[in-house]
């Protein structure tokens, strides 16, 4: 580590990974706009059992 703090791609890794788990939720979130696709999604689950 640098005396700043951790190296730059440290940072830059942390960061994409942040920003892959804020697109993750907003497209779940905006799923949930979509009721018969929850609707579907929901049937084809209850299906598996």
């Amino acid at each position: 580590m640098t005396l700043q703090g951790r190296p730059p791609t440290q940072k830059i890794a942390k960061a994409l990974a942040f920003a892959l788990g804020i697109t993750v939720l907003a497209a779940v979130f905006g799923l949930y706009a979509w009721p018969d696709f929850m609707v579907q999604l929901a049937q084809q689950m209850w299906a598996c059992f």
